[in-house]
């Protein structure tokens, strides 16, 4: 975490998006029955949010020109019409299957790149008539992520917004170990869990493996095999609903990594009867 670091992680993984043209950058956020009490929000203002951020990826502030001058810094913010076109586009798409409603988050009252989104987005919403549009500025929406998070649907943002915002809405679900991801391109894209690689776990079975599953399950989305998503999706909400959880998300009896693996996968190979918790084989782990 040193940001005076020569090498960093985050630099790999920048041009990693560039390189790959991996504009768009998919957040499902959700609400688990079973896991309400993890948030520390209260149950009534979670209970059923549903919400997906589309976070535009390769551009704005992080691929912008930086640099020092003698007695300060920089770092240039900047966008084209193309760049976020092809981002609302599919952020509308997605809203038409969902709960049709579409929250651009900017700054649109200091920032002329917020601006132009702005424009551009109110624009293409006219090509999406079925889809309800509003803006927030990113204070606000901050704010409202965590007094009324229910209001939102699909989330439309910038790269900077959406990396915040995403994080932010993690306290939702309970833990960053819940949350997968999608960064899509024309051609490319790649899944992955929001929290990164999670070195300091190293060798001690304790990482929470479900947002790495659920990143497989948006693979399968992508690639088309929706059912087979679903009993992804279904073998993980067993796994909650069982408690078969690692120390992330149990106060007192946790499981390990292993164990939650392989609780899952005979779920979805065996089928929904095998993950009664009467069939649980897997010790319970001492870790907390």
């Amino acid at each position: 975490n040193d940001p005076k670091a020569k090498v960093r992680p985050e630099q790999g993984l920048l041009k990693l998006r560039k390189s790959l043209g991996l504009y768009a950058n998919i957040r499902p956020v959700t609400a688990y029955d079973s896991l309400l009490h993890m948030s520390p929000l209260k149950t009534e203002k979670i209970k059923g949010v549903d919400i997906v951020v589309y976070r535009e990826l390769t551009g704005g502030i992080y691929f912008g020109e930086k640099g020092r001058t003698e007695d300060g810094a920089y770092d240039h913010c900047t966008y084209s019409n193309y760049e976020i076109d092809r981002i609302a586009h599919l952020a509308f798409q997605s809203a038409q299957n969902r709960r049709k409603h579409v929250t651009l988050v900017d700054k649109a009252n200091v920032l002329e790149t917020s601006r132009l989104w702005r424009e551009r987005v109110t624009e293409i919403a006219k090509e999406y008539p079925d889809v309800e549009l509003d803006a927030m500025f990113v204070d606000n929406a901050a704010m409202q992520m965590i007094q009324n998070p229910k209001q939102f649907d699909v989330i439309l943002t910038e790269n900077m917004f959406g990396d915040i915002i995403s994080d932010e809405a993690s306290v939702i679900g309970g833990s960053l170990g819940l949350l997968p991801s999608a960064s899509v391109g024309d051609k490319t894209a790649m899944f992955e869990p929001i929290h990164g690689s999670y070195p300091q776990a190293t060798g001690q079975n304790i990482a929470n493996p479900l947002a790495t599953i659920l990143s497989a399950a948006m693979m399968l989305d992508h690639l088309g095999l929706i059912d087979e998503a679903i009993e992804v999706r279904q073998a993980v909400n067993a796994s909650l609903r069982n408690g078969m959880v690692t120390s992330d998300l149990a106060k007192e009896h946790s499981y390990g990594t292993d164990r939650v693996g392989d609780f899952i996968a005979n779920c979805i190979v065996e089928g929904e009867e095998s993950c009664a918790q009467t069939n649980i084989k897997a010790g319970i782990s001492t870790i907390i």
